[in-house]
């Protein structure tokens, strides 16, 4: 078994279900995908737990979607997986905002969850 594709898999996994949250503006389920301490540094001042993950995508406007592109994968250990991707975060009214997200997933016993999410913007 290839460890690369099942740290994609894995990552897609988690990442396509926060997508399809964040596209249907669900604070709530969107932060549901984090672990309850996670570690978020989105485009405002950084939170951490699941409350200020949900204040984050709550005041985010409506019609915002994220397509994401894997650059990178690694599994530093069995219950961690890192991921760097592209994302576009595109709007109704206002020009898509391209970052790059580098992910920590963390296994428990509930499955996987992000539990550091960082972006940065790309120029």
């Amino acid at each position: 078994m290839n460890s690369t594709q099942d740290s994609g898999a894995i990552l897609r996994d988690v990442l396509d279900r926060w997508k399809a949250a964040v596209d249907a503006h669900e604070p709530r389920r969107a932060a549901c995908h984090f672990t309850e301490d996670a570690i978020f540094q989105g485009l405002h001042p950084y939170s951490v737990g699941r409350q200020g993950i949900t204040e984050y995508y709550a005041s985010q406007p409506l019609g915002m979607t994220a397509e994401y592109r894997i650059l990178e994968t690694r599994q530093p250990a069995d219950d961690l997986v890192l991921g760097y991707l592209d994302v576009d975060f595109s709007f109704t009214d206002r020009p898509t905002i391209a970052v790059n997200l580098t992910v920590l997933l963390q296994q428990t016993e509930h499955g996987w969850y992000i539990s550091h999410y960082h972006v940065s913007r790309r120029n």
